[in-house]
């Protein structure tokens, strides 16, 4: 799961540039403006930090069980 979001980081970064400039050039800007252009360009870091957070959540329960912490 975790090698598997982190694949897809990369293409989530390039769905969210799609969204914010839907034809690659700077002429044509899309409709999202304002607070709502803030959080789309926000989205790659949460993702990023939900595969993180999973990954961390995997490691501990991990080592619980192994009894070294």
């Amino acid at each position: 799961m975790i090698l598997i979001g982190v694949t897809l980081a990369p293409t989530v970064a390039n769905q969210i540039q799609a969204a914010k400039d839907p034809d690659s050039n700077a002429t044509t800007p899309s409709n999202i403006t304002g607070s709502s252009a803030s959080i789309l360009g926000l989205t790659t870091l949460f993702y990023c930090l939900a595969v993180a957070s999973a990954g961390i959540g995997i490691a501990t329960i991990g080592l619980r069980q192994s009894g070294l912490m």
